[in-house]
C-alpha cells in the first residue's frame, strides 16, 4: 500500500492530497529513512511523522484498503510522541512559570 494513501485510510492525516504534501516536503520517515507518498508501506514498518513542533512514531499494524472510523485507530500503535524543543516555546514556558510563582 502506498503511504500517502495509509496515512488516509488509517485517518493520521484527514486528507490524501495532504498526505502527499506532508510526504513531499520530507516530514515522514519510513524505517528511518525520508519517504515519498509513492513508498510502500508494510506492516511492522515504523513511520515517523513531524506536525509543526509534534513528531509522532507509530508501528504500522494492519494494511486494509478502507476502514471505517472506529477501526482506523487499529491500523497503528503509537510508539512515542514527542513535542521537539525550539527556543521560543522554552522562552514563553519560563515565562509562564515565573507567573505561576508571583501568584
Amino acid at each position: 500500500m502506498r503511504l500517502d494513501k495509509f496515512l488516509k485510510v488509517s485517518r493520521l492525516i484527514k486528507r490524501r492530497t495532504l498526505a502527499k504534501e506532508v510526504c513531499e516536503n520530507g516530514r515522514c520517515m519510513l524505517n528511518g529513512r525520508v519517504a515519498k507518498a509513492g513508498s510502500e508501506v508494510h506492516e511492522g514498518d515504523l513511520l515517523a511523522i513531524r506536525f509543526g513542533q509534534r513528531i509522532i512514531e507509530v508501528k504500522i499494524e494492519q494494511l486494509q484498503e478502507t476502514a471505517r472510523k472506529d477501526l482506523a485507530a487499529q491500523m497503528y500503535n503509537v510508539v512515542s510522541e514527542t513535542k521537539s524543543p525550539s527556543g521560543t516555546d522554552r522562552s514563553d514556558e519560563e515565562d509562564g512559570e515565573d507567573e505561576e510563582d508571583d501568584l
